[in-house]
């Protein structure tokens, strides 16, 4: 098999080779065939987030080197652990990635990518920078139907990233308006979902105006740029006094301060974004406003059948999908990291 690893954080990418796994009792094995590139894997690489005021988060912890990123995958099933059932060789399959232990209570709740004890593909494993891939159970494996692959893979995360935002602000936005903050990967992902899990009239905030122009291309009532000093009286104007609800896809100090200070009463921000940095806000807003703030990451395996089946039935706008060859992997990390992609890159082997 050959994989893309960085063997040190923050060192480029090498290509690797060695043997693929066996696979026995519930595992799967697969030949990668697309693999999306996520702003999480630019953390993931260098072993932080970011805690503003010169602080970080270090994530190095648990990981073994060399790693291989990438937890968008799509592949061909290739062999079958004998207690394996529901799929054979040849099933062509989307992987969901955030695998937990299976047997703590989290993990029994339904809310298996909130396990203190992850396995998840690409970011505690080994994921899809690769041509060979092993997946522990294959409960983990959706059919995608007649979704492009490149399609079907941006769905594990940046999609169902997406699809949990958006119904954690569903019932404050119905009926009335949304403001998804960052017209990124993930953001438009949110815009190509948003009209088939909530009939809020939608605005896009980013500061880039390429980004912005997509966001409307997207279907943004209207977008506007909220480092722009008049930006939130203008904002406050248009809305006729704010919107109920806020999706933060950067999470920067200063978007999540934006997403919060735009609220009407009663309204609730959804951080998702990971850009990193600090947020303060007057306590006294949080009962005045009555508002709320929630932290949003990825989504479990229930919601990812739910997105898949929309996504099947042809009722997701479509997502603009830049393809690179696999051997891209690395440069394709540092293009990301430098701001210069709009829309999604997705890798083939």
């Amino acid at each position: 098999m050959k994989s893309y690893q960085f063997e040190e954080y923050g060192a480029p990418l090498v290509e690797k080779t060695g043997e693929a796994p066996s696979v026995s009792g519930e595992e799967v094995l697969m030949d990668v065939t697309a693999c999306g590139v996520c702003h999480s894997d630019i953390h993931i690489w260098e072993g932080y987030f970011d805690l503003g005021n010169e602080r970080k988060l270090d994530i190095r912890g648990g990981r073994e080197l060399p790693h291989t990123l990438g937890h968008e995958i799509v592949g061909t099933v290739t062999a079958v652990g004998e207690k394996v059932t529901d799929v054979k060789v040849g099933d062509k399959r989307v992987v969901y990635p955030w695998i937990g232990c299976g047997e703590c209570p989290i993990c029994k709740s339904g809310e298996e990518q909130l396990c203190n004890r992850p396995r998840q593909l690409g970011v505690d494993v080994a994921g899809g920078y690769s041509d060979t891939l092993l997946v522990p159970h294959s409960r983990y494996l959706l059919d995608y139907g007649s979704l492009s692959k490149e399609l079907a893979c941006t769905y594990t995360c940046s999609g169902l990233t997406a699809y949990s935002a958006l119904q954690k602000v569903k019932s404050r936005a119905d009926g009335g308006k949304l403001l998804i903050i960052g017209a990124g990967g993930v953001g438009l992902a949110g815009m190509a979902i948003a009209k088939s899990v909530t009939d809020a009239e939608i605005y896009v905030a980013d500061i880039d105006p390429e980004k912005r122009e997509a966001g409307i291309k997207a279907g943004a009532v209207a977008a506007i740029d909220p480092s722009d000093p008049a930006a939130f009286k203008s904002f406050m104007g248009m809305t006729g006094g704010g919107v109920n609800a806020t999706i933060d896809f950067v999470g920067a100090e200063s978007s999540a301060a934006f997403g919060a200070k735009v609220l009407t009463k009663g309204g609730k921000l959804v951080i998702v974004g990971l850009f990193g940095g600090g947020f303060s806000m007057p306590l006294p807003m949080f009962p005045i406003k009555a508002i709320s703030i929630d932290g949003s990451y990825v989504g479990n395996l229930q919601e990812m059948r739910e997105l898949m089946e929309l996504a099947k039935a042809g009722k997701l706008n479509e997502l603009s999908i830049t393809p690179r060859p696999m051997k891209e992997a690395y440069n394709t990390l540092e293009d990301l990291r430098a701001g210069k992609i709009v829309g999604r890159v997705v890798l083939q082997s």
